[in-house]
């Protein structure tokens, strides 16, 4: 270990110039990783909700609404139908209007509609269970998320495009950076290559003091990432929690394993951590893999 701090000493502004480009691109790469996890989780929220919301004519008998609500059941295209009575209808309308007390006198349930909240078994089933519904007696309005739902997609595929790109972009400067600043090294020490190989040392030997400073400095680079990167998502974790009150945790599926992404967890963290970890790890090793091979 004092071998490899005594080598980076020596190149100081080489050692500058490399941790900093190690270090803004695992911190990016950390920061997008987060974003991109957590708006996948709201997408899927979303996309669990009661997405299809059919209002009912405040007239129409209750039973005209159960047998609208068995037909639903009856397609296999919904995962649950729930009612919502007038009476219902008006409690969770006190719970919006608590601040205003003189649009709750001016309200009463025989005003309010009843409802179905369906959920659909599928994003696709929403056009068809909404028009199916429609020309339903009875029914006043349907209303459902698509719109919530294509922004969304929309808004996480121009992302992940951007991220890609910009991901690319910094990975592919960070190898250069990180492979100029060994072969510089390599090229100060060519004579003492020359002379372990004439002695009969192999290429894995020539190649490991390069290769350890090389790791050492993405270490020390995803350290100074995750450490930002951590504070940052305990910060969130307080900032957000106004804005997204209602929603009780977010997940993302891997493989057969929910992941929680919101609100940031410390099994969350680990995660981030160990991609960031194992970014540095690809960058460092095909970097110092790439400098010594030109001289090996």
């Amino acid at each position: 270990m004092n071998t490899i701090i005594t080598s980076l000493r020596r190149t100081p502004y080489q050692t500058f110039a490399a941790l900093s480009v190690l270090f803004f691109t695992l911190l990016l790469s950390g920061g997008i990783f987060v974003i991109l996890t957590f708006l996948q989780g709201l997408l899927g929220y979303v996309e669990t909700r009661p997405r299809v919301i059919v209002y009912f004519q405040v007239k129409t008998p209750e039973k005209d609404i159960f047998a609208i609500r068995d037909k639903i059941k009856a397609t296999n295209k919904a995962i649950d139908v729930t009612y919502i009575s007038q009476d219902e209808a008006y409690k969770i309308y006190e719970e919006f209007t608590e601040n205003d007390p003189l649009l709750l006198e001016m309200t009463s349930p025989d005003i309010l509609p009843a409802s179905l909240e369906i959920d659909a078994l599928k994003p696709e089933y929403l056009p068809e269970i909404a028009e199916f519904v429609s020309g339903m007696p009875g029914v006043d309005e349907v209303q459902y998320q698509k719109d919530i739902i294509n922004n969304l997609l929309n808004l996480t595929s121009s992302i992940r495009k951007t991220a890609s790109f910009f991901f690319a972009y910094l990975m592919f400067m960070s190898i250069i950076v990180l492979t100029t600043t060994l072969s510089f090294k390599i090229a100060l020490k060519r004579d003492e290559i020359q002379v372990l190989k004439l002695l009969g040392a192999t290429n894995s030997y020539i190649r490991a003091p390069f290769v350890n400073e090389s790791v050492t400095l993405g270490i020390m680079a995803a350290v100074l990432a995750n450490i930002i990167l951590i504070g940052t998502m305990l910060t969130l974790n307080t900032v957000l929690a106004t804005f997204f009150a209602g929603i009780p945790e977010l997940t993302i599926s891997l493989s057969e394993v929910q992941l929680q992404v919101w609100p940031f967890n410390i099994p969350f963290i680990l995660f981030t951590l160990g991609v960031t970890a194992l970014f540095s790890l690809f960058i460092t090793l095909f970097s110092s893999y790439a400098a010594t091979n030109r001289y090996l």
